[in-house]
């Protein structure tokens, strides 16, 4: 029973974390949208501004996760930007009806999350 009480809150945490951390996300993509319109940003900039948003996110979900579970911080923080990822793809999939129109950065934006994710369990 303990374990099952325990499963059950690590797993009540970490949907409490990805919806914080997809909350940022959004507030952050309305910021950047609000800068775009205000201000006239290139799309080099706009795509940069994202990826950083991305890795401001997941560091802190990844640092969330780590400071909670004490130990495996890293392996904790990894989860966090794996599963933000995984959210990621399976909306964009929804959005643009199939594989085709993913972005040819799919590699390189998994290792950001997951990246920043496991670091931001390992300084935790």
């Amino acid at each position: 029973m303990l374990k099952k009480l325990n499963l059950s809150s690590r797993i009540t945490f970490i949907l409490k974390c990805l919806l914080i951390s997809y909350l940022l996300t959004t507030g952050l993509l309305l910021l950047l949208s609000l800068m775009l319109y205000r201000f006239g940003l290139s799309e080099k900039i706009v795509s940069i501004c994202i990826i950083g948003i991305y890795i401001i996110v997941t560091f802190l979900a990844g640092f969330l996760a780590g400071k909670r579970e004490g130990n495996r911080k890293f392996l904790w923080g990894l989860l966090m930007g794996g599963l933000y990822f995984t959210i990621l793809i399976v909306v964009s999939l929804i959005i643009n009806h199939g594989i085709k129109d993913i972005s040819g950065n799919f590699f390189t934006v998994l290792m950001l999350c997951c990246g920043s994710g496991m670091l931001g369990g390992m300084i935790s």
